[in-house]
């Protein structure tokens, strides 16, 4: 027969971390009703990260900005991505890895001026 004794601390620990993200989830919402900050108007119900309104007509024309904004900041996220690890083994890498990496900045700063030229960064 098996001793399920020693899954105890395992369980305790689960309802543990149940509790508390139910606390750290509720407990805001709770204090804001009760203090009054849950106040919305038509301004914190609209929309802020998509930049056009949700349920709309679906052929309707919008700003493409947001998008390139969007893209150039995944752009250099990942160039950062590949830039930390570079860092750490740089040393143990050599002059190859130096020059590699670059002739990548070099690439992205290339692209960067071109955009910044382009005015695809320029917000009307």
């Amino acid at each position: 027969m098996v001793d399920l004794s020693q899954y105890l601390p395992i369980l305790i620990f689960l309802i543990i971390a149940l509790g508390l993200s139910a606390l750290f989830v509720f407990l805001p919402m709770g204090v804001a009703r009760l203090t009054g900050a849950h106040n919305p108007d038509a301004e914190k119900l609209s929309e802020y990260e998509c930049g056009f309104p949700a349920f709309e007509d679906p052929r309707s024309q919008f700003d493409v900005r947001f998008y390139l904004v969007a893209i150039l900041f995944i752009i250099f996220d990942l160039e950062a991505a590949f830039l930390f690890p570079w860092a750490v083994t740089v040393f143990d890498l050599g002059w190859s890895a130096w020059i590699g990496m670059m002739i990548f900045l070099g690439i992205l700063t290339v692209g960067f001026v071109y955009e910044w030229k382009s005015g695809a960064l320029d917000w009307e």
